[in-house]
């Protein structure tokens, strides 16, 4: 793919590209006679279309790190690279993990994010994070702001223990965990937090478990396996601290090392998502002919930039000429996808 922007991808939700790329995937099929694609079977390629290019991206982005290497590759606009991380990171995610709860775990064991555990879906994780200096951990005693931001603890000296705007609240709301950013001191016993960004009211209730933490005390954990862990936890020298965190993947958990790391929202993943399933929605006229209907609740535009819309057609029509067997369309887009990777090394 061409070099992309941001700004690329934001226009491309507002020009409702789907529905770009359908007319033109169903006007090269009508034009020569090649079928009719229902729009169930245009979203299922739609779909497919868009995982293909999405992972693509990754190869694209390994092939243009070699070429730097090898001296090969151009600056400013004919910067390849610095396009194609822009629109990988369009689909990064900064995610506190929520603590696995039950007592016969290890306190320091994390759900990472999956479909099954957190209800989101990650392509790589990138990197954990841990917030190594706990200020304060306690349960919110009061509540008088209706807004769900303010954190407010009696029993705690929010001055005296150091808290400062910038630092992180963190709690769990509905069985999700959010790290609030602190905006304001207002007394030794209350905080003010910013809103949740998903408008959900995190502080909302009294009795909430928290901690806060110093939130420019961050390190990365490093990722071990299962045969070097044991061997680094029994070493003087080695053992992972909270200035040197580690932690071990097992399925769908994250271990963290040391031990003490076990707060609520200490533990924070920053990965690539996959991108959300696109949908064409309609709605039938008299005709019978579906009409696009961007107000549906499940409508998907596709989240690739606008410079993909080509790419997407012609992925789109391979499968369509698949489909209704039709050998002329597989071909015809075939040629013009060969054509256009060729135009862009």
């Amino acid at each position: 793919m061409k070099g992309s922007f941001y700004f690329v991808y934001l226009c491309s939700k507002e020009l409702q590209m789907i529905n770009s790329v359908r007319q033109t995937v169903m006007s090269v099929l009508n034009k020569n006679n090649y079928g009719y694609i229902s729009p169930s079977d245009f979203n299922l390629f739609a779909k497919q279309a868009q995982l293909d290019l999405f992972e693509n991206y990754f190869y694209s982005y390994n092939y243009q790190i070699s070429k730097e290497n090898a001296r090969q590759s151009g600056t400013g606009y004919a910067d390849i690279t610095k396009g194609l991380e822009e629109v990988i990171d369009t689909f990064s995610v900064t995610l506190p993990l929520l603590r696995e709860g039950s007592t016969t775990f290890p306190e320091s064991l994390y759900f990472l994010p999956s479909l099954t555990t957190t209800n989101n879906d990650y392509y790589i994780i990138n990197k954990n994070l841990v917030y190594n200096k706990v200020l304060i951990s306690n349960a919110s005693t009061t509540l008088t702001n209706g807004g769900g931001t303010l954190v407010a603890d009696t029993t705690q000296d929010f001055i005296a223990s150091g808290v400062q705007v910038g630092d992180i609240a963190s709690t769990v709301t509905n069985g999700v965990t959010y790290n609030t950013i602190v905006s304001s001191v207002v007394s030794s016993t209350q905080l003010l937090v910013r809103p949740n960004a998903g408008g959900v009211l995190v502080w909302n209730a009294i009795a909430k478990n928290y901690y806060i933490y110093a939130g420019r005390n961050v390190k990365e954990a490093e990722k071990v396996t299962h045969s070097k862990i044991t061997m680094l936890v029994n070493s003087l020298l080695t053992a992972p601290n909270l200035t040197y965190p580690a932690y071990t993947q097992n399925g769908d958990y994250a271990e963290a090392y040391p031990d003490t790391i076990n707060g609520i929202g200490q533990l924070v993943s920053q990965y690539i998502r996959f991108p959300f399933i696109p949908k064409w929605t309609f709605v039938d006229l008299v005709n019978g002919e579906p009409a696009f209907d961007e107000g549906a609740a499940d409508y998907q535009d596709f989240e690739l930039p606008n410079d993909d819309e080509v790419n997407l057609v012609m992925k789109i029509l391979q499968y369509a000429g698949m489909s209704i067997r039709e050998i002329q369309a597989v071909q015809f887009a075939q040629s013009s996808e060969q054509q256009s990777e060729q135009e862009e090394k």
